[in-house]
């Protein structure tokens, strides 16, 4: 463990030297160069269920293609992100970054070709999902370490970009439906490569500070050495309780709480008082994301994950008051709170792993997050519609907001999790030249 010391050290030192400069906080031109870039990306995703639903819908596809579509992305994502974390650990972040951008560009180009022309078949749009798949598997381990390289205030810097994502996540499917309805679902998919473009360009002219040299995994065959990156990579998540502990509540989550709660909100909202209602309570829940990244901005717990835990009771509302069938203002109100306490939640929970975890395996052990996050999801979602047919979806609904208190109660009961002491972030190394760098 002495080059993982080292490299802590290191990191010390630069945060000095960064400081003794005047290195700014948060913004400078290579943050913002990210966070251009994190925003347009994050528009063009919250416009892509609308260009599916739309587009396959109009040539004959029902429901369940749709699902299937976007089933291809997430499962290709979810199964091979944690290989992604280990190449960039091995491998230049930035250009693994915009490779996987180029490669999107490419694919929602073909997509956009195949709608103009009219010739829309399920299993190449399928593909084309899987193709996308494995490109945000390459690309999002790289965003864990990007951030602490570029900003010295590691939190303000991940409040600004969850303000950003969440308001492109606000404007994203009223574009998409402008668009839809000027012209057709291709449009979409030619503007959803656009923001690839512009992201892979922000990426181009980023200039990141070098990482401080780490631990290497063993010589020898390619095969090899990438096994002992994953294997070194799993022994520090494992190594850390307060980080497989969230992982493992969080899983709780997924399947009992945030899983059910996505499709039988829709289903219920529309049912009961049609799709402008949904649509306010989805902009609730939007504008709810950004209060909390505000908040984050300018809260600074000493114990940051117990503060995100104490944040996640804000949830319950939501699920809560549309379960219990009250009307739209106050399923808005629950859903603008549960947006802010989630948001709140995310930027405390990525803040802490970008600052208590070495940089040298900061991009696995987020894939492994990642991962952990997500691969439950699906679980949930699928057991959503059976559960709500022998219990009601009422019932189910209540169920799940008294799991949404179950789970900040665990995270506050585990010490682990609830005693952790912010770390000091590495500051960038802005005292010496900066150069394209891994």
């Amino acid at each position: 463990m002495t080059g993982r010391t080292d490299a802590r050290h290191a990191l010390g030192a630069r945060r000095a030297r960064g400081a003794a400069a005047g290195a700014p906080a948060v913004w400078s031109r290579d943050f913002a160069l990210f966070f251009v870039a994190r925003a347009v990306a994050r528009l063009g995703d919250t416009m892509l269920p609308v260009a599916l639903a739309a587009g396959l819908l109009e040539h004959g596809y029902g429901a369940g293609a749709v699902g299937l579509a976007m089933a291809a992305t997430a499962a290709a994502f979810a199964g091979l992100v944690v290989f992604g974390g280990v190449l960039a650990d091995r491998f230049s972040t930035r250009r693994l970054m915009i490779g996987a951008d180029l490669v999107r560009l490419v694919t929602q180009s073909l997509a956009a070709c195949l709608f103009f022309a009219g010739h829309v078949v399920l299993w190449q749009i399928c593909a084309v999902g899987i193709v996308n798949g494995v490109a945000g598997a390459v690309f999002q381990p790289g965003v864990a370490s990007t951030v602490p390289r570029l900003a010295a205030d590691v939190q303000g810097a991940n409040g600004a970009i969850r303000i950003a994502e969440s308001a492109a996540q606000l404007a994203g499917p009223a574009v998409a439906g402008v668009l839809v309805g000027l012209a057709s679902a291709g449009s979409v998919f030619a503007a959803h490569a656009a923001t690839y473009a512009l992201s892979a360009l922000c990426l181009l002219l980023l200039r990141l500070p070098p990482l401080p040299a780490g631990p290497r995994a063993a010589t020898g065959s390619a095969l090899r050495a990438f096994r002992a990156d994953l294997a070194d990579g799993w022994r520090e998540f494992r190594s850390r309780a307060w980080l497989w502990g969230v992982i493992a509540v969080w899983c709780l989550y997924m399947i009992a709480v945030w899983g059910p709660t996505v499709p039988l909100v829709a289903t219920e909202v529309v049912r009961r008082h049609g799709p402008g209602a949904y649509g306010l309570v989805n902009s609730a829940l939007g504008a709810g994301t950004v209060i909390g990244g505000l908040l984050a901005l300018r809260l600074r717990p000493r114990r940051m994950l117990r503060a995100g835990a104490l944040s996640l009771f804000a949830f319950f509302g939501f699920p809560a008051a549309v379960g219990a069938g009250l009307g739209v203002p106050a399923m808005a109100a629950g859903a603008a709170l549960a947006g802010a306490g989630m948001s709140f939640w995310g930027v405390m929970w990525a803040t802490t792993v970008q600052t208590q975890v070495p940089p040298d395996v900061l991009n696995r052990i987020h894939a492994y997050d990642v991962a952990g996050s997500l691969a439950m999801m699906p679980v949930g979602q699928a057991l959503a519609g059976p559960a709500a047919g022998a219990l009601g979806t009422g019932r189910v609904l209540l169920t799940a907001a008294a799991v949404s208190l179950l789970v900040a109660v665990i995270l506050l009961a585990t010490p682990a999790i609830r005693d952790l002491v912010r770390a000091e972030p590495a500051a960038p190394a802005h005292a010496g030249p900066t150069a394209p760098a891994r």
